[in-house]
């Protein structure tokens, strides 16, 4: 099976979910929920296997739960199909 990784800079209690594209390679994303018990990562998870077209319980935080820099890993699709289904070419 495949696995895809991305490093993402989440910005919690934004006004609404949404990935802004990449800036030095990493992807920018935005969530409503706050940075208690982990919301914000199940909500970062959760848009990510939105746009991906996967479960949810197929990503997850890799690194840098407690931090708004962080490694998400997405099982089942490869590095270029992530990006694909991001809409986000490397640049």
């Amino acid at each position: 099976m495949d696995d895809a990784r991305i490093e993402v800079r989440l910005q919690p209690r934004a006004s609404r979910d949404e990935l802004s594209g990449f800036r030095d390679g990493v992807l920018q994303a935005r969530v409503c929920a706050a940075p208690v018990d982990g919301e914000a990562n199940r909500a970062l998870c959760r848009l990510i296997a939105r746009r991906v077209a996967v479960a949810p319980s197929r990503v997850e935080v890799l690194r840098g739960e407690r931090g708004r820099d962080k490694l998400v890993g997405v099982s089942g699709v490869t590095q270029e199909q992530l990006l694909a289904a991001l809409d986000l070419a490397e640049q």
